[in-house]
């Protein structure tokens, strides 16, 4: 069986905004809009569909998988927007990144709560 994640939606208060912000941090470009929705598509081919919506929003989170290159960028990135980031989903450790499973890791928000994470192993993968 070939099972393979296509898309999500991410609701978002300004999804024009929202999606902007994921492809700026992460270096990606946003798609044309397709129906309700602002794409940006991730490499392996997944895209984030982002929605609008007035009403509440249920943070979640999104993981991305980046070499460690990729991983220094990104970070600079963050540090550079003056984002707050976490070495733990559970936003105990500020200031820090993780060294889980011999790779790096680090968790922060994108403008609707949802919790972002760039990591450069798969969790389970090493030492």
């Amino acid at each position: 069986m070939n099972v393979q994640l296509n898309h999500t939606i991410v609701a978002a208060h300004d999804k024009k905004a929202s999606a902007q912000f994921l492809a700026d941090i992460l270096g990606l470009e946003i798609s044309p809009p397709f129906g309700p929705f602002i794409p940006v598509q991730i490499p392996n081919g997944v895209t984030l569909d982002y929605m609008e919506t007035d009403g509440d929003i249920t943070p979640q989170h999104y993981a991305f998988l980046v070499s460690e290159d990729d991983f220094d960028t990104i970070f600079s990135r963050i540090q550079e927007a003056g984002l707050t980031y976490w070495a733990d989903p559970y936003h105990h450790r500020g200031g820090e990144i993780n060294h889980n499973d011999g790779g790096r890791g680090a968790y922060f928000d994108d403008p609707n709560g949802h919790n972002l994470e760039i990591i450069t192993r798969p969790y389970g993968s090493g030492s």
